[in-house]
């Protein structure tokens, strides 16, 4: 099946009820949106990803990852007072540092020029997590903004997740970037399955062609037991730099913009795909399994 033809079967809707296989864990279906190389957008799609499941209904909490050089605050105009460094340093609660944004959205931010943050101490990894665990608000879906690249912290949020949604574009560098992530998450610490996006492309064409490189290497290099699930492509939009100009998500926005569209389309696949099985119990576990596979 063609991506066109896909999306063209994903028409958006304004409501869907919460689906009954995520009622079945009491733990929030948790996916790193992540990428080899930076400046692939991973950020914009985060913010409009997790608009687009709050729509539907779902509870939404977005993870500002990107340690040192974060920015979901921004790209969604929310002033904040405080984050994840507060709570580092001041052991404050997240429930005291995560805010609402937009249509009920919650957001865990971080502060953005902290050198001290690039690279997590264990007990930071444990804080944050247990924390999670024990956020007192009842969440469907955990949208975790990673940083670029393959350094501690981003391959420890990768493994924190249960999903991991990689994000690339038709260029070589990142599409190298991408395989480069996906080889370390796979033959050091065990990670088979990834699903793929490509952003800002002009042609579904472009992007089905830079997955089935992407895919050709991956089989080579990494065996069959390697999968990666193509999710489709976010159009080049000039939409997009409008909102970001803005603060505001595209979808926001602009509703009718083929990017938003495009964005709904993804939140409707990733709702009606079931969660991979739960291989740890729930999200405090996490820690003990990264802490074990890092080398």
């Amino acid at each position: 099946m063609s991506t066109q033809t896909l999306l063209n079967e994903l028409e958006p809707a304004p409501h869907f009820p919460i689906p009954e296989k995520w009622r079945q864990t009491q733990a929030p279906r948790v996916i790193a949106v992540t990428s080899g190389k930076g400046g692939v957008g991973k950020s914009n799609i985060v913010v409009n990803l997790g608009i687009a499941l709050t729509q539907m209904g779902l509870k939404v909490l977005l993870i500002d990852a990107d340690l040192g050089l974060a920015n979901l605050d921004i790209l969604l105009g929310i002033k904040i007072k405080s984050n994840i460094y507060d709570a580092f340093l001041l052991k404050k609660s997240l429930s005291e540092v995560i805010f609402e944004g937009p249509g009920g959205i919650k957001v865990l931010p971080a502060p953005s020029g902290i050198p001290e943050l690039t690279n997590l101490s264990d007990y930071q990894k444990l804080f944050l997590l247990t924390e999670l665990d024990h956020y007192s608000e009842d969440l469907d879906v955990v949208l975790i903004d990673t940083g670029a690249g393959i350094s501690g912290n981003v391959l420890f949020f990768n493994l924190a997740a249960r999903e991991r949604l990689v994000v690339a574009n038709n260029e070589p560098t990142a599409l190298i970037d991408a395989y480069a992530l996906i080889k370390i998450l796979a033959t050091r610490h065990g990670e088979t399955r990834f699903k793929l996006l490509m952003n800002n492309l002009s042609h579904p064409r472009e992007g089905e062609a830079a997955f089935r490189t992407l895919l050709k290497v991956t089989s080579r290099f990494l065996g069959l037991d390697v999968v990666l699930e193509y999710l489709g492509y976010i159009p080049c939009d000039p939409a997009i730099s409008q909102a970001v100009m803005r603060q505001q998500a595209v979808l926001t926005l602009y509703p009718e913009a083929p990017a938003s569209q495009s964005f709904i389309r993804l939140a409707q696949r990733l709702r009606d795909d079931p969660p991979p099985p739960e291989v740890a119990g729930n999200i405090r576990l996490f820690w003990r399994r990264m802490l074990q596979c890092q080398t």
